[in-house]
């Protein structure tokens, strides 16, 4: 049976190629991007192979802990990523519960990740070859490591399934997610801005090889130092740990094998919402409509939860005040350009614009405005207060024109690339990080072309807001600004028309395309 559940991963993957010629390209290249890092890491344990045994200590055991803690924590920000062998899909066969796990461990390994974690862990045992006893302990170790890691991971998501499976719970889980992206590239900056040492790192590693992250990979550097009875205490906590793990894991399975998941039941709401605020008219509907997927659907909100980030980063990566000014013009294409997917992220509700007869530019237009009702006033927020704390006050009529102009081309050129083409997307209720397999290369060119687009579009205001803030000139900040209105209300108006015209030739093609990724 465990040999089936091998065979039945293989088989999805390679059916999963078959789909398009465009998948194999993209397994490619994520195997040879995985396969690069390997071979990066295995050139770096050859280096630390040839160094003393306290740098190698800290360095296996640091990275060994990095590897445990991905597989366990990522899938809890990243839920939904691989479901190919869920448990629950057996559910109607007799299968034996410890076959099951076995199998299902196995082919957990079989994938980029998996095989990139296979070949990293037992690098970490190779790299004791200089001491023949403490690598054997090492490979075993790293065999320890890397079921505590696959075990342990499919353990932690199944405890905290019954959480996750709240949609609420779904909500916050994706938001903590766009925190923790957001806060690496800060969080390296801060530790790179601090002077760290080896015995700093040691430290950490002291109790590290104390916990299920960091004791199977810390055994070798006991053996190697003359202390056995310590290596045996860490394999021990390893193979507790995995022990534990499977108990955790067997159970949870059991429990969805019998007692299928229990839905969240909706909760009754007063009124109708943006639908009772709204004229009772075609354009009121579709802005209705698109406003309580803004507010509710969690694909949407994450677009909206990066977006008071943005100034943080920028601030970063440009160290400095100069690039900080334009974070409102960076989160006004943000926020516009996130429009381009509004029909994708339909999926076969689309249907219901197509069989209602609504027209294009009311469509385009309702679009528009249910994402601008949420996205105008933080775009306009972060340009007032990044004006102010940078010192830059007397140019906020550039600033505020360089982000109203943004704003509105990439509202109008996300209104007519979203009449031309749609591009698998998550489904409702699916990881918002999660990328849907299928996506063509014309959508990824479609959505290149059309930046490109907007960033042309925009030179006119950018241009004369940039250099208006370079040389303090007031005059030039409040052309730009006028000129930033312009070009908003004409990209907008240009882009809902044109967009408009291109949905009434075109939702029946569109329609058929997003339920063809459904």
């Amino acid at each position: 049976m465990v040999a089936h559940l091998v065979r039945l991963k293989l088989a999805l993957l390679r059916n999963g190629l078959r789909r398009s010629p465009w998948q194999v390209v993209g397994m490619v290249f994520g195997l040879l991007y995985g396969l690069g890092i390997a071979a990066l890491v295995v050139s770096a344990m050859v280096a630390v192979s040839l160094q003393d045994v306290a740098l190698q200590r800290t360095v296996t055991v640091m990275l060994g802990s990095l590897l445990v803690a991905g597989w366990w924590f990522v899938p809890l920000l990243a839920f939904g990523v691989d479901a190919t062998l869920d448990p629950e899909r057996f559910a109607t066969f007799a299968i034996p519960r410890r076959s099951l796990v076995v199998g299902l461990s196995i082919a957990a390994l079989l994938g980029v990740m998996g095989v990139l974690t296979t070949i990293v862990a037992l690098s970490t045992g190779l790299a004791w070859w200089k001491h023949p006893l403490a690598m054997l302990v090492g490979l075993v170790g790293a065999v320890l490591g890397l079921g505590v890691a696959v075990v342990g991971g499919r353990a932690v998501v199944a405890a905290a399934a019954p959480l996750v499976a709240r949609r609420r719970a779904r909500e916050l889980t994706a938001a903590l997610a766009v925190l923790a992206v957001a806060s690496i590239g800060p969080v390296l900056s801060g530790i790179t801005s601090v002077r760290l040492d080896r015995d700093t790192f040691a430290g950490v590693v002291d109790v590290l090889v104390w916990t299920p992250f960091g004791a199977p990979w810390g055994a070798p550097a006991d053996v190697a130092q003359g202390r056995p009875l310590l290596a045996l205490a860490r394999l021990a906590i390893a193979a507790a740990t995995l022990a534990l793990a499977l108990v955790v894991w067997d159970r949870a399975i059991s429990r969805s094998l019998v007692s299928p998941p229990r839905r969240e039941a909706a909760g009754a709401r007063a009124g109708l919402g943006p639908f009772s605020r709204l004229p009772a008219t075609p354009l009121g509907a579709v802005t209705a409509r698109c406003l309580v997927y803004w507010v509710r659907d969690p694909r949407y909100a994450m677009a909206v939860a990066i977006v008071p980030i943005i100034p943080v980063l920028l601030w970063v990566v440009g160290r400095g005040e100069g690039i900080l000014l334009f974070a409102g013009p960076f989160a006004a294409f943000v926020c516009g350009w996130g429009v381009s997917s509004d029909v994708s992220y339909d999926g076969s509700a689309f249907w219901t614009h197509v069989s209602a007869g609504v027209r294009g530019r009311v469509d385009r237009l309702g679009r528009v405005l249910a994402s601008a009702t949420l996205s105008a006033p933080i775009v306009l927020l972060i340009t007032v207060v990044t004006a102010a704390l940078t010192g830059h006050a007397r140019d906020l009529p550039a600033l505020l024109g360089a982000t109203l102009g943004v704003l509105g081309a990439a509202y109008g050129g996300a209104s007519i690339l979203s009449a031309l083409v749609v591009q698998p997307v998550q489904q409702p209720g699916e990881n918002p990080f999660a990328t849907r397999q299928g996506a063509s290369m014309s959508a990824m060119l479609s959505q290149m072309v059309g930046s490109f687009a907007v960033m042309a579009a925009t030179l006119p205001v950018v241009v004369p807001a940039w250099v208006a803030v370079a040389t303090s000139s007031a005059l030039l900040g409040w052309i730009a600004l006028a000129v930033g209105a312009v070009v908003c209300g004409a990209c907008v108006v240009v882009g809902v028309r044109v967009g408009g015209r291109l949905l009434d030739q075109r939702a029946p093609v569109l329609l058929q395309r997003v339920i063809a990724f459904a």
